[in-house]
């Protein structure tokens, strides 16, 4: 056979490959969906490709070779390279640079070179990878596929040192036919050649981290001659969602596009039970036909299923279609399956309907990320994921920015999540330039094309989308006409159709929301503000009466974030044609990294020396990069719960069931009342009935208990999974909420003279109130309570003094950044609010009749470059019996600006690390993030506070607090709030955390560092989006601050 391409892949001629946009492949075989081929009916019921004979795994060890740049390969003999003994091994799937070959690369959207597109620097990280391997010897006389999952960002492929294909699109499969390269029962040589930067980066420029490298699963499996080519499965719905039709085609393949008759394809369609749907096998001849000039072999069903069972992501209901070739004589040959589900998607009257509900999305965004293998993440990790978004009632996923692993869908699929299958296509650093280019218009729609032709039968995809941030013009709308036209099953999403009329953009960050009606079915815009959505949605003169808006972005989750969550969910559930939206993102894209010491720690942009790069900016997601939790999901996951509680009627606990295909049987209740904390009286709810979108009122056998003063009784109520699932054990609580019956006083009870009295003692520098148990001291300067000692130990060792700064959030102003002066954090400097000065302008001590002293200063706090102060006015009471009441009012003068917080810090010996307290918790709240948190009492301890966001900053607050104690081993103190109060412990300063740019460089003080906060500023999510709403700030205005102390 004669090489098509000469020995040359990356040169053809005066053409450089990896330069030339209008050259997508050579070689590669048109995509097809995910199958897999089995040599029996039963073999392909089980799905389980390992244990077909005609499959073989290619991944492992590989010998690799790392090159400068691609023309270094044309220097070396491929066929002989494997036998190389300088050679180093490589692990595939991997990214060359987790592995010590180069470094990587992160950058939001600036190209990490400044080449003009489709050129790329000369200087070119390339790997050659190459592998022996062997084909069985019944393997002789069939086809023989290669397949590589994915290569960032442009593969070349060679077998027994000669040429077999290239192809271009990092992150979707390239197949190529290798049948006339392979020597059956020999040793055969495979290099494949993979080159970092080409045409194809400028339109993967998707804020994520450059790796190059085979990334995917490399495979090989093998056909017959005349084989089943493709299967495309689409189970729609009708008579009123009630009945299916299955509308099924098959291709098959020949060597020649020609077939002689009698070949038949047989189809069994097994439902969730499996249990074969008909009586008999759909069978029909492979009949010839043309579609244009090419022949065509294929097979069309179409059925009607009564009564299926639905696919949603709330009851995943899964069908195999198990479909088999046989020849003239009846032999079988081949059978191969896949999974599909009945279910229908819409868009009518501002509705996306699902099997005709108009359903909620509580999406996020997913890229692909692992700490230490990069983009080459492994199926029990993807699983790890699919799980904990279900156990975090996450039911929708977009894919960005490009089709996933197929695993992944299959998972989608299993578990119950819709997804948004997104094209491997992002432009942005040449927003308008690209999506207008026509050298790029063969590539836009292959990308498009060949994500649907691999993913057409998963029925967890609702949405294809067109890519991301590329502009929009004639390269997109051809490939919304193709989507359209071979799939009407789905809708189409596109945000950038909203920038701009085609090769016209609009003004920055000001979407227009009639736009785009040809490429996108959703309006689908990227973090708008509240007043954006709400104006939309009740605007009666809207001209888009069709489309809903489903948010592509929002509440960017980068740090200490998504503030305001909830108030985007009060708009999802109450503002028409909104409905919902994926939060940006899933995960941190942190890479795990040691110091010289051994220390583990996070790393991003700039930390691998890589210039240009955007810093923390990949740190952004509700999971650190090790999949746990951040508190800000436990915000989501309470918002997206399927059961909503509505409070307490006569006797009877109010419910609704907020799923829309699913009763609540699924889910066991259980009730509890305390009274401060502690639990008083418990209980059982019967079996829940309530309906979709019904509601159910359920009698409780409980009366509220009698209360002493000062005690506050809260109802609480749990939802569990009352059996095992998919994807949770039995008992995990998916819903929880909570209703205070009776809020306490506060005032903290002052008991009758104790036998001590206090005395008053001067030193040079104090005052000392003191008895024979407990010293007060007070510096005479400052003006401050310097001391509390107990006992003859040391229980408050500074403060409580006037606090207005925190270790600034991402959402305050991303530190490394420039353009920041108009963020909060760039207000803040050019105000010195880091760095004020206090002025004592008062100090009193008087003695009162009943025993007590008042201690009464006041100070002024100025700051560095703004006339406008803060005048802290604190009154001190020392009661004989050791408890101190203070009273602090902070008049904030207009012309400051909205401030981080505003209240008192103080410092405890680093001993006392248990940690109590009432209120809002177990994790970290804010004030525009704490609707998850419940009003109890919790146990902790100041190590436990401590929320490691990868870039150090404000973490650990809690809201509505009504009492804490700290307390060592011996020794205790505990701050009553006489209103409700913020506080936070910490043994790291704000000016700590803001310092630090990695949590290792962070070194704990030797003291505990109390705040207690009047007001403390929500968190917003203004690294990429909205501010912080005003009414979570902190305006000029005065505020009050009053606790009580008390040692123990």
């Amino acid at each position: 056979m004669n090489d098509p391409f000469g020995t040359n892949l990356l040169q053809v001629g005066a053409l450089k490959t990896w330069m030339s946009p209008e050259l997508c492949s050579l070689n590669r075989i048109p995509m097809r969906s995910t199958l897999y081929p089995f040599p029996s009916i039963e073999a392909a019921k089980s799905g389980v490709r390992e244990e077909s004979p005609w499959f073989c795994s290619l991944d492992g060890k590989w010998r690799f070779l790392f090159l400068s740049k691609p023309e270094e390969v044309a220097e070396r003999d491929l066929d002989t390279l494997a036998d190389c003994p300088d050679l180093d091994e490589i692990d595939v799937p991997g990214n060359w640079p987790m592995q010590g070959y180069g470094y990587p690369h992160y950058s939001n959207h600036t190209m990490p070179f400044s080449d003009e597109p489709p050129y790329v620097p000369e200087d070119n990280p390339t790997g050659v990878y190459c592998r022996r391997f062997q084909v069985p010897d019944y393997w002789k006389g069939r086809r023989m596929i290669l397949h590589f999952g994915g290569a960032e960002s442009v593969l070349y492929v060679y077998v027994n040192g000669r040429p077999v294909g290239m192809g271009k699109d990092s992150r979707l499969p390239s197949e190529f036919d290798v049948t006339d390269f392979v020597n059956v029962g020999g040793i055969n040589t495979l290099v494949a050649i993979v080159v970092q930067w080409s045409d194809a980066s400028f339109i993967e420029d998707q804020d994520q981290w450059w790796l190059g490298g085979l990334h995917r699963e490399v495979y090989m499996y093998s056909t017959e001659r005349v084989h089943i080519s493709d299967v495309f499965a689409v189970g729609n719905l009708e008579n009123d969602y009630q009945d299916g039709r299955l509308d099924l085609t098959v291709k098959v393949g020949s060597p020649k596009n020609s077939l002689e008759q009698g070949w038949t394809v047989e189809a069994i369609l097994v439902d969730p039970d499996g249990q074969d749907v008909f009586e008999n096998p759909l069978r029909s001849e492979v009949l010839m036909g043309r579609r244009c000039d090419w022949p065509r072999m294929e097979v069309k069903f179409d059925e009607k299923i009564l009564s299926p069972s639905l696919w949603s992501a709330e009851s995943p209901n899964l069908y195999q279609i198990v479909v088999s070739l046989k020849d003239r004589s009846g032999r079988l040959v081949e059978s191969t399956s896949t999974r599909i589900g009945f279910r229908s998607v819409e868009v009518r009257d501002r509705n996306l309907l699902v099997n005709g509900q108009r359903v909620l999305i509580n999406g996020m965004n997913r890229h692909d990320h692992h700490d230490t293998q990069g983009k080459a993440v492994d199926r029990e990790t993807m699983r790890l994921d699919a799980m904990q978004m279900k156990r975090f009632n996450v039911n929708a996923v977009r894919c960005a920015h490009y089709p996933n692993d197929p695993y992944w869908l299959d998972l989608c699929d299993e578990l119950g999540l819709y997804v948004i299958d997104e094209a491997n296509i992002e432009s942005h650093d040449y927003f308008l330039q690209i999506c207008q280019d026509l050298r790029y218009s063969g590539a836009f729609l292959d990308r498009g094309q060949r994500m649907v032709e691999r993913d057409k039968n998963h029925p967890s995809i609702i949405l294809w989308s067109l890519g991301n941030e590329s502009g929009y013009a004639a390269n997109h709308d051809v490939m919304a006409a193709w989507i359209r036209s071979y799939d009407p099953s789905r809708a189409l999403h596109y945000e950038a159709a909203l920038w701009n009329r085609p090769g016209e953009r609009v003004l920055e960050m000001e979407h227009d929301l009639s736009l785009g009606h040809h490429a996108s079915d959703i309006v689908c815009p990227m973090y708008p503000s509240l007043e954006r959505i709400r104006a939309w949605a009740t605007s009666t003169n809207h001209p888009d009466q069709r489309r809903p808006m489903i948010l592509s972005e929002y509440s960017h989750a980068m740090g200490n974030s998504n503030g305001s969550l909830a108030d985007y969910y009060d708009l999802f559930e109450n503002c028409p044609g909104v409905q919902g939206g994926f939060v940006w993102e899933w995960i941190d894209h942190g890479i795990r990294r040691l110091t010289d010491e051994g220390k583990a720690y996070w790393a991003y942009g700039g930390d691998f020396d890589d210039t240009p790069n955007d810093l923390n900016f990949c740190c952004d997601g509700l999971v650190w990069p090790d999949r746990s939790p951040h508190p800000a999901l436990f915000e989501f996951k309470y918002l997206a719960q399927p059961v909503k509680f509505l409070g307490l009627k006569d006797g009877s606990l109010l419910i609704k069931n907020c799923q829309h295909f699913s009763t609540l049987s699924w889910l066991s209740g259980s009730w509890k009342i305390t009274i401060n904390g502690r639990v008083t009286l418990t209980g059982e709810l019967p079996p829940l009935a309530a309906p979709p979108q019904g509601c159910e009122s359920i009698p409780l056998d409980a009366e509220c208990p009698e209360l002493e003063p000062g005690e506050e009784a809260v109802f609480h109520v749990s939802f569990s999974a009352a059996h095992k699932m998919l994807w949770c054990e039995a008992g995990h609580e998916v819903a929880w909420d909570q209703l205070v019956l009776n809020r306490r006083d506060h005032n903290a009870v002052i008991a009758d003279a104790s036998n001590d009295s206090l005395s008053e003692n001067h030193t040079e520098r104090s005052v000392v109130i003191e008895t024979s148990d407990i010293s007060v001291s007070f510096d005479k300067s400052a003006g401050f309570l310097s001391r509390i000692n107990w006992k003859n130990e040391d229980i408050v060792t500074d403060g409580p003094c006037l606090q207005i700064w925190r270790g600034p959030t991402d959402n305050d102003g991303i530190k490394g950044w420039t353009g920041q002066e108009n963020k909060p954090l760039g207000q803040w400097l050019n105000a010195g609010l880091d760095q004020i000065q206090l002025e004592s302008t008062r100090y009193d001590v008087n003695r009162k009749r009943d025993g007590s002293y008042v201690i009464e200063s006041e100070h002024i706090a100025e700051s560095r470059d703004v006339a406008a102060k803060i005048r802290h006015k604190h009154t001190y009471t020392v009661f004989p019996q050791g408890i101190i009441k203070v009273e602090n009012t902070f008049d904030v003068d207009e012309g400051l600006p909205s401030l981080p917080r505003l209240g008192v810090v103080m410092g405890l010996p680093d001993s006392f690390e248990r940690l109590t307290w009432y209120g809002r918790g177990p994790y970290e709240n804010y004030r525009d993030r704490n609707r998850s948190a419940m009003i109890d009492m919790y146990k902790s301890t100041v190590h436990e506070q401590y929320v490691p966001y990868i870039l150090p900053q404000e973490h650990g607050n809690h809201t509505d607090v009504r009492q804490l104690s700290l307390q060592n081993s011996k020794r205790g103190i505990t701050v009553t709030g006489a209103v409700d109060m913020e506080f936070s412990v910490s043994y790291y300063t704000p000016a700590d955390l803001f310092s630090a740019t990695h949590t290792h460089e962070l070194k704990p003080r030797d003291k505990v560092f109390l705040s207690l906060d009047a007001v403390h500023s929500g968190l917003g999510t203004g690294s990429c989006g909205p501010a912080t709403l005003p009414e979570y700030q902190i305006y000029p205005g005065r505020y009050v601050l009053n606790y009580y102390l008390e040692v123990f």
